[in-house]
């Protein structure tokens, strides 16, 4: 980390963050670009990851009273809410996995490579649109109503999102239309698997870099975290009504726009 860019540029990779973490068009990848060409580098990527505890939080907020009357429900053992936790914890499972299986290589090798990043943008951006304007007839228009077996095929699709630049919440959506759901459900249930994916990588990614941790680091990620909630609280409280009027085209021209700007950056100052 570079200690002369002060609060600044942690508060803007914050902003950054609470912005794209839950629309399909990769966090990471911004975050990582961003901090590419801001030369900002965290020790361990710890920074990128840590930060996303600010959004995790603004969508148990959000959703506070319906995560509780699910809770209340499984302990009543309500056959809907056990269903709808089985179904997050299928969904999530294969990513979880991979992610630990594959992190050092992750960190190390995919998250150092802005060149397939900004294509990752770019293809991932091409399939969003072209699955935004099929003709699709949705089988399932409530998270609630997913079966378990469709939950832990979207998790396959998400398994994809472990590179930076697909979108975790891009392959789910993806995913999901293309298994029978419609948009706006899509889109909700992907809200909720963030939830203990995003809380084992937080934990996950805590655990191995401890001793990274520093007072320098410690003050930046309290800014990024800060800047990350409020803006992740925002885009929760709207994504799915603008979502359910716009669709997916608008995140689409986005990504192409980003990777392809990223791509003749990363080319132009190699």
């Amino acid at each position: 980390m570079n200690g002369d860019q002060g609060i600044f540029v942690p508060a803007l990779l914050g902003i950054v963050e609470g912005l794209t973490e839950f629309l399909p068009v990769s966090s990471t990848a911004h975050l990582l670009l961003l901090g590419h060409f801001l030369d900002f580098n965290s020790p361990g990527r710890l920074f990128e990851v840590l930060i996303q505890l600010g959004a995790i939080l603004a969508i148990v907020v959000v959703y506070f009273w319906r995560l509780i009357a699910i809770a209340r429900d499984a302990l009543a053992r309500k056959p809907g809410a056990l269903r709808f936790i089985l179904g997050v914890v299928l969904a999530a499972a294969p990513a979880a996995i991979a992610g630990v299986l594959l992190h050092d290589f992750i960190k190390t090798v995919i998250y150092e490579s802005p060149i397939l990043i900004c294509v990752m943008l770019i293809v991932g951006g091409l399939i969003l649109l072209w699955v935004d304007q099929l003709k699709l007839e949705p089988k399932y228009t409530s998270i609630y109503e997913y079966p378990p077996l469709l939950c832990l095929y979207i998790g396959l699709f998400q398994m994809v999102a472990l590179i930076p630049g697909v979108s975790r919440s891009g392959a789910t959506i993806v995913g999901s239309l293309l298994l029978g759901t419609d948009k706006r459900s899509a889109a909700e249930f992907s809200f909720f698997v963030a939830i203990p994916l995003m809380a084992g990588a937080f934990g996950y990614d805590l655990y191995k870099n401890r001793e990274l941790i520093s007072t320098e680091l410690g003050l930046a990620v309290g800014v990024g975290f800060a800047a990350a909630f409020i803006l992740a609280f925002i885009v929760v409280r709207y994504a799915l009504d603008f979502i359910s009027r716009h669709g997916f085209a608008p995140f689409a021209y986005w990504r192409i726009f980003v990777g392809a700007i990223g791509l003749w950056g990363v080319l132009l100052f190699r």
